[in-house]
């Protein structure tokens, strides 16, 4: 009988930083670069889910909308940098 190949798992991680970094800078297929979004996920409390909602709430946007800002102010793109 043959032996299976061995598969990378879901969650594994390419040996190079660097690689694991960009690969999410890889653009869609269909041209639509423009809206082309990576997802993120973080753990937070219960407590911080809350008051990021009520806040995002009272400024009529969504939570996404406001932690993207957030993220923006707090790491901006600097013309320097490689993107």
């Amino acid at each position: 009988m043959s032996e299976r190949p061995t598969r990378r798992g879901f969650a594994s991680r390419p040996a190079d930083p660097e690689h694991w970094i960009k690969a999410g800078d890889v653009a869609p297929r269909d041209g639509e670069a423009a809206g082309f979004t990576a997802r993120l996920t973080i753990d937070v409390t219960q407590d911080l889910r809350g008051r990021i909602k009520i806040a995002a709430f009272k400024r009529g946007i969504t939570v996404a909308e406001a932690l993207r800002e957030l993220l923006a102010r707090e790491f901006p793109s600097n013309p320097g940098d490689p993107s």
